[in-house]
C-alpha cells in the first residue's frame, strides 16, 4: 500500500486512559475559542489525514508553504494549516504552555502545546494561495475574517472523531480505517475522487473510466463547510449511496466521508487533496475540470497544469486528468471533446444552477444528466424545504 505523506500516519488523539487527566488539566488552562473550520483542521490533523502535520503550522512552515509549496523540511505541501486568533487574545498566551481549545458551546475538545506565535500578512497570503485579494472569493474572505496572529503548536484532541450529523457519521473513516478496508478488499491500486457536490452522470463517467485502470475507487465527499449550494452533506451522501447501490460493483467502491472544509484554492487545493487522498491509501487521484475552483479566478485546467511542476516521486500519487464530460445525443453516450465530434446543441451539460432551478419547480433533470435515483433524492429534499 502507498506510503503516507512523510512516511508515517500521524495520530494526535489522546489515549483513552489519559483523557480524564488531560480534561482536568485543560479546565485550568488559558483558552482559545476555535471555529468550525479550525475544529475541522484539528480533526484532520489528529486522524492523520494531514500527515506529516502534527499540529498547526509555525512561522517557517507557513512562509515556506506560501513561497514554495514546501514545508521547511522540504516536504511537498501546498496550503497553510493555521490557528488564527486576534492580537489581544494572543498577548495573553505564553509560549511553552498548553492552551485549551474550546468550541462554541464552551466544551474543551483538545489542547495545543503553544510553540510560537506570529503575525500574518493577509494580502500576501491571499495572493499566494488564491491568486487574488478580492474578498468576494470565499477563501480570501475567510482570511480577512480571521485573526491576524497565528499560533504554532502540536495538538492533542479528546474526541476520537469529529461530530457529524445523521446520515453522514456512519460513513466516517480515518485514513487508518480506509487503508485497512482497502487491504481487506485486496486492492493494490485505488483511485480517489474528492467532491463537495451532488453526484451526476459526468462524475460517474470519469470515475468509471478511472476504475478501468485500478482495483478500487474511494468516493470521498467533503462533508465540512462549503460555500453552500443548498444541498446538505446528508443528502449528498444519500445521492452517492443511491448511485453506488444501483450502478457500481459493490466490491470495487468504498464510500467514506472526509470531514474537511472547502478552501476553493483551485490549483493549490488540487495538490492538497492529492496528498490527503494519498494518506487515505489512494495511489491515483481524479482531477477534472476546474477542480476546487470558484467563479473565474482560475483557468478551467489550472488544477491539472500545476502537477507538471512536481516530480511524480515527490508527489507520491498519480494524478488522472479528465476533460469536461457530457451526454451527447448523437453519440448516445457520455463523452468529452476528445471523443465527440458533434455540435454543441446535441450535448447535455447542465450547470448546478440549472439543476437547482428544475428541482425547485418539481422537475427531474433529464436522465442523460442525472440518474433518476439520484434526482429523486434531490427532488424529495427540495420539496421538503419548500413545504
Amino acid at each position: 500500500m502507498v506510503t503516507p505523506h512523510g512516511g508515517t500516519l500521524i495520530n494526535r488523539y489522546a489515549d483513552p486512559e489519559e483523557i480524564e487527566g488531560l480534561k482536568e488539566e485543560a479546565a485550568g488552562l488559558s483558552r482559545v475559542h476555535i471555529d468550525p473550520r479550525q475544529i475541522s483542521d484539528a480533526h484532520m490533523i489528529a486522524q492523520g489525514a494531514f500527515s506529516p502535520l502534527d499540529g498547526f503550522m509555525g512561522y517557517e512552515d507557513y512562509n515556506s508553504v506560501l513561497k514554495d509549496m514546501r514545508l521547511s523540511s522540504g516536504q511537498l505541501w501546498s496550503l497553510p494549516v493555521t490557528m488564527a486568533v486576534d492580537s489581544h487574545q494572543a498577548l495573553l498566551l505564553k509560549e511553552g504552555n498548553r492552551v485549551a481549545l474550546v468550541q462554541r458551546d464552551g466544551e474543551i475538545i483538545g489542547v495545543l502545546l503553544l510553540k510560537g506565535k506570529f503575525r500574518r500578512d493577509r494580502d500576501d497570503e491571499a495572493l499566494a494561495i488564491y491568486r487574488t485579494t478580492d474578498d468576494r472569493h470565499p477563501g480570501v474572505a475567510g482570511i480577512y475574517k480571521d485573526g491576524d496572529v497565528l499560533l504554532e503548536g502540536t495538538i492533542t484532541m479528546f474526541q476520537e472523531r469529529p461530530v457529524l450529523g445523521s446520515g453522514v457519521a456512519e460513513y466516517y473513516c480515518t485514513p487508518s480505517q480506509t487503508r485497512t478496508t482497502m487491504s481487506e478488499m485486496g486492492w493494490n491500486t485505488v483511485v480517489g475522487f474528492q467532491t463537495s457536490n451532488p453526484v451526476h452522470r459526468a462524475h460517474e463517467y470519469i470515475q468509471k473510466c478511472a476504475m478501468e485502470s485500478v482495483d478500487g475507487l474511494l468516493l470521498h465527499p467533503m462533508v465540512g463547510e462549503t460555500r453552500g449550494d443548498g444541498i446538505t452533506a446528508s443528502v449528498r451522501m444519500r445521492c452517492y449511496r443511491a448511485l453506488i447501490d444501483r450502478y457500481y460493483p459493490p466490491s470495487r467502491v468504498l464510500l467514506a466521508a472526509m470531514p474537511a472544509f472547502m478552501r476553493y484554492a483551485g490549483p493549490r487545493e488540487a495538490v492538497f487533496h492529492a496528498l490527503i487522498l494519498k494518506n487515505y491509501g489512494c495511489t491515483h487521484f481524479i482531477i477534472g475540470r476546474d477542480h476546487a475552483g470558484v467563479g473565474d479566478y482560475y483557468g478551467p485546467y489550472d488544477a491539472q497544469n500545476i502537477f507538471k511542476e512536481f516530480d511524480p516521486s515527490v508527489l507520491g500519487i498519480t494524478p488522472m486528468f479528465f476533460e469536461n464530460s457530457f451526454y451527447c445525443r448523437s453519440c448516445g453516450a457520455m463523452a468529452t471533446q476528445k471523443t465527440c465530434p458533434h455540435a454543441e446543441k446535441l450535448k447535455i451539460d447542465l450547470s448546478a444552477a440549472q439543476v437547482r432551478g428544475m428541482l425547485a419547480k418539481g422537475k427531474l433533470p433529464p436522465e442523460e444528466f442525472t440518474r433518476p435515483e439520484v434526482a429523486k433524492v434531490l427532488l424529495e429534499y427540495i420539496g421538503s424545504r419548500v413545504s
